[in-house]
């Protein structure tokens, strides 16, 4: 349970100590002077309503998390640093006689927290910026990094054994003697391959593993369920091994498939491409214009969809706050039709949009813009004048095609431009189901108000940028989505922080001018 907070009690020869020591216009000082902890202990304070022994005060929690992130320290490094540095024992409010938590209280804090926990604690320090006036809704801008996740990359018949052996410690406690059966197994498949003359031997060593998977999977899958399987974590961990296994089967049996599971240890990681292929997460941002402080976060695996994660950021940023965001700049990546139009949609965010149109290509060939769309959508005509022939839905691609007579393309003057020789069919041209969104785009990219945003853009690459460069955003400290997630809306709390006291700072020293 957790107890009315109470202040750190430091005597006089410690705050001597410290008024002598510790600089005045240490950043610690300053965040203490403008961050109210007392108001950030609120969202905190629902997850310690639970009987038992007496919290250790959560703000001295946050604190470490703070200092954690803004010297990227590891747990263990943070609580080593703690013992000796007067600046974060003044920070923590501890004098020379007090003693730290263990730090497996730390990581118990940070996984009662968890995700919506933490996403609480960026909100309220939001608030509090809010409440400075440093926050506007004019413009946010969005943009999104890769997370390199904390992985190494096995080959095909590791992830299958990987996969097996995670699958067998599950069931052990259930079958103790059909999983003894199967270790017996592995010896005989390992020993059989190895000695294989096969020419294509890593195939077979690949087909024997993933056979004898599919055998344990479908003995573990026909256990009998215990009455109280919701309350038994061991059939928790086995039901979740059995996920595991189907995912790797499935991935072999479709390797050009997305969404591949990459590794075991962290079976949320996916293959991903930003500049090269990558394995891990992506982290997406939002970033207020005016005062360039993050004001939403979102981390999903890597291949996801970086356009409709937009949705995602502005409904976690107006849900907390209530807000209404009057534009929004996205790069290329939000050129997606159908959520430009969720986003400028009036039961929507109902937010102007602002992202680069993308020319429209065809190999020196007529574009189908040239191509006219009668008013009723039954035919268009061609730069010669033609009209098509039958028009017909391609739902794969969101749009219907309109193919004009073989013939009539043969035989026209302008065909060059239009078809190759050779080509057996006559033209088609594809309508996206959402051509009237793109049109606003490409209206809306040649104007001077287009412009002024876009010079404004490159503030959110540079606020990535120090999530990267000083505070660890780059690679995953721990494994799995919920996890990376902690960590990034930590990275982006930090960086908050100190946004928010430089800002304040500044209009201290200009007097607010």
């Amino acid at each position: 349970m957790l107890l009315p907070y109470s202040p750190p009690q430091i005597d006089k020869q410690d705050q001597r100590l410290f008024n002598n020591l510790v600089p005045f216009d240490h950043w610690t000082r300053r965040v203490d002077a403008r961050i109210d902890f007392i108001e950030w202990r609120k969202s905190v304070e629902p997850r310690f309503k639970d009987s038992g022994r007496p919290a250790i005060e959560p703000v001295l929690f946050v604190k470490l998390e703070l200092l954690m992130y803004h010297d990227r320290l590891s747990d263990s490094k943070v609580f080593q640093r703690a013992q000796t540095d007067l600046a974060y024992r003044r920070f923590l409010g501890l004098g020379q006689n007090d003693y730290l938590p263990d730090i497996g209280t730390l990581r118990k804090f940070r996984t009662r927290l968890g995700v919506e926990g933490h996403k609480e604690l960026f909100h309220r320090l939001l608030a509090q910026a809010r409440g400075y006036g440093l926050l506007k809704d004019r413009l946010r801008l969005k943009d999104a990094t890769h997370v390199l996740a904390d992985i190494a990359i096995p080959a095909g018949i590791r992830l299958i054994a990987q996969a097996r052996n995670k699958l067998l410690a599950a069931a052990e406690k259930f079958a103790a003697e059909n999983v003894a059966g199967e270790r017996m197994q592995i010896e005989t498949i390992r020993t059989s391959t190895s000695t294989s003359i096969d020419t294509d031997g890593d195939e077979s060593r690949m087909l024997a593993r993933v056979a004898h998977l599919r055998d344990i999977l479908a003995w573990v899958e026909d256990l009998e369920v215990p009455h109280d399987a919701q309350e038994r974590p061991d059939w928790q961990a086995l039901i979740a091994a059995v996920e595991l296994a189907r995912k790797v089967l499935g991935g072999h049996d479709e390797p050009n498939a997305p969404g591949k599971i990459r590794s075991t240890t962290d079976p949320d990681a996916r293959r991903g491409k930003h500049g090269d292929f990558y394995d891990g997460y992506s982290v997406d941002v939002l970033v207020d214009a005016d005062s360039e402080m993050f004001t939403a976060i979102n981390v999903y695996a890597a291949g996801g969809s970086e356009s409709a994660s937009a949705l995602v950021l502005l409904a976690q940023e107006q849900s907390a706050h209530g807000n209404h965001i009057e534009q929004l700049s996205i790069d290329g990546a939000g050129y997606d039709g159908k959520v430009l139009r969720e986003l400028e949609s009036e039961e929507g965010p109902n937010v102007k949009v602002f992202v680069p149109a993308k020319a429209q290509t065809n190999g020196g060939k007529f574009t189908s813009d040239k191509f006219v769309l009668s008013e009723d959508g039954s035919h268009m005509t061609c730069p010669a004048g033609n009209q098509s022939q039958y028009k017909q839905r391609d739902n794969k691609r969101e749009a219907t095609a309109y193919r004009f007579p073989a013939d009539a393309c043969r035989s026209c003057p302008l065909m060059n431009r239009c078809i190759n020789a050779d080509q057996k069919h006559g033209r088609t041209v594809h309508v996206s189901d959402y051509e009237q969104e793109y049109e606003q785009v490409r209206k809306r990219s040649g104007t001077e108000e287009y412009a002024a945003v876009k010079r404004e853009h490159p503030k959110v690459e540079r606020r990535l940028g120090e999530l990267i460069n000083r505070h660890g955003a780059r690679r995953a400290r721990y494994r799995g989505l919920d996890r990376v997630f902690v960590q990034q809306i930590l990275c982006a709390l930090t960086a908050n922080v100190k946004r928010m006291i430089r800002l304040l700072d500044r209009e201290t020293v200009f007097g607010g001018c």
